[in-house]
């Protein structure tokens, strides 16, 4: 018989999953910090418009943070937890002296691209696995972060 975690999965996939999703929740801390960054130094004419857009998109991001965490200690495994861990597991850099519409937007696009890109991923290693649970996590912030990109793409054009 298989070894199973505690919620009855296969404990060597919930470890590969885990593994993205520390990945992620890595990559979704130094998104989470761009934009917080771009929130506090945005100049120009587009400076009310995207200061408050920074802050709606920082605000999901920690819901997602949170919602990506709980997911890995669902499936039994340690999530990340300091800063010198999301920045060696990150495949987000961070952004620096970004203050201008046109690069804060173009950034944050993606870095959006980027989180796009782990959750397809980590989507395939738990559909295989049948893990619904994380399946179902990452359909739903795949959709929004596309709708995202496509917005954010609209105002560069």
């Amino acid at each position: 018989m298989e070894e199973l975690n505690r919620i009855g999965q296969e404990r060597e996939t919930s470890i590969q999953v885990a593994e993205g999703l520390n990945s992620l929740l890595a990559s979704y801390h130094l998104y989470y910090q761009n934009l917080r960054g771009f929130h506090w130094n945005i100049k120009g004419e587009h400076f009310f418009q995207l200061h408050d857009k920074f802050e709606e998109l920082y605000n999901g991001a920690l819901v997602k943070i949170d919602a990506i965490a709980e997911r890995i200690l669902t499936i039994g495994q340690q999530p990340l937890h300091t800063f010198s861990d999301y920045i060696q597991a990150s495949q987000i850099e961070e952004a620096k002296n970004l203050h201008t519409g046109k690069e804060t937007v173009s950034t944050t696009r993606d870095n959006l691209k980027v989180l796009l890109q782990l959750e397809r991923q980590i989507l395939i290693v738990a559909a295989e696995a049948g893990d619904e649970g994380t399946v179902s996590l990452l359909s739903e912030d795949i959709n929004e972060n596309e709708k995202t990109v496509w917005m954010l793409n609209a105002f560069l054009s």
